[in-house]
Order: structure tokens, then C-alpha cells, then sequence
């Protein structure tokens, strides 16, 4: 089955791959999510290495639990034929309370099907007070 945009990427392509992405990760749907990577993905996700779809789904799961009231943006940076580089901010708050804005770059790079066989992110967050959010 195929994932719909394939490589090679032009920028509308790219742009509509990154809107899936932000869309599908804001369902805060772990099963959903990991449907458009390999079985096989290699993730760094901050200093977490993370392989398989199965891990992809147990990390998600654990995230959207001590993530709550998630809400994410991406935006487009670059691309090439089958890799695509984005930007993102991100906003939750953690089980006590507090509130936190995500800063960070992804690089993926896909297979001929258009699933993300790589997904490196590079990730800082910082304290927010609520009424700071921008993201609702």
C-alpha cells in the first residue's frame, strides 16, 4: 500500500506530507500515527532511540499520557527528492499542571512508498505560564 505523497518531493508535496503529520500527531492516536512510518523506522527522539512501530506506538502512548492538552504546528523548512526537514512548536501540560512550549527540528527521510523509514528530532522545551499558550 502506498502513503500518499511519494517521494520525490516537490514543495506542495512536501508541505501537504507535513500537514498529514501535524494532523495525524495532534489525533494523539499512537496506532494512527505509527501507520505512516516503516515497520522498521528508526526514531532519535530527543536522546531516545526508538525502533519499530511497535516501540513508536508504546513511546506515543506514554507521551500523550504525561502530555495533556496537546497541541502541535510544523513548518515547512526544506526538502529533496525522498527527505523533508520541518520546524515545530508544540504545547501541553504535564500531569501537575505545568505548562510547556516545545521548540524543534525533525529531519525524515521516506521509502519509495512514502512512509517514514527515518525521523530525527531535536527537541527543547520551555516553562510557559498558561496564559501564555498560543497554540489552542
Amino acid at each position: 500500500m502506498v502513503k500518499n505523497p511519494i517521494p520525490p518531493f516537490t514543495r506542495q508535496s512536501a508541505e501537504e506530507k507535513i500537514q498529514l503529520a501535524e494532523d495525524a500527531w495532534n489525533s494523539q492516536d499512537p496506532i494512527k500515527v505509527s501507520k505512516a512510518y516503516t515497520i522498521d523506522s528508526e526514531w532519535r527522539n530527543r536522546s531516545q532511540f526508538i525502533n519499530g512501530r511497535e516501540e513508536i506506538q508504546k513511546f506515543l502512548t506514554n507521551k500523550w499520557e504525561n502530555e495533556l492538552d496537546y497541541k502541535l504546528k510544523k513548518e515547512y523548512w526544506a526538502h529533496s527528492e525522498n527527505r523533508i526537514a520541518v520546524r515545530f512548536e508544540y504545547e501541553y501540560r504535564n500531569p501537575s499542571g505545568e505548562w510547556f512550549r516545545a521548540y524543534g527540528n525533525e529531519n525524515w527521510e521516506f521509502d519509495d512508498e512514502g512512509y517514514m523509514r527515518k525521523r530525527y528530532a531535536s527537541i527543547n522545551d520551555v516553562p510557559i505560564q498558561e496564559s501564555e499558550r498560543k497554540l489552542l
